[in-house]
């Protein structure tokens, strides 16, 4: 079973081009645009890594990851901070 990578960026440009390299390498991409379209994504299926942009529209990377440490679903999920800055 391919390693299930959530790809949570504002930006649709960079989630593309992170999805490509990660299909190259045999992964399963799924993206999200927003914390909101992030959760809904875990509740589907928990990743095996998240890779979380610093700033998202209406919260921060930061502040998701924190809440995503405390729950038990994510709790033990790599998660992997992007920045285009």
């Amino acid at each position: 079973m391919q390693k299930r990578i959530l790809i949570v960026d504002d930006e649709p440009a960079i989630r593309e081009m992170v999805a490509f390299a990660l299909r190259k390498g045999d992964y399963d991409p799924i993206h999200a645009g927003d914390a909101r379209e992030a959760q809904t994504a875990i509740a589907d299926r928990v990743p095996d890594l998240i890779l979380l942009d610093w700033m998202l529209p209406g919260t921060s990377g930061l502040d998701l990851a924190r809440r995503w440490r405390k729950e038990a679903l994510t709790r033990e999920v790599p998660i992997i901070m992007l920045t285009a800055r």
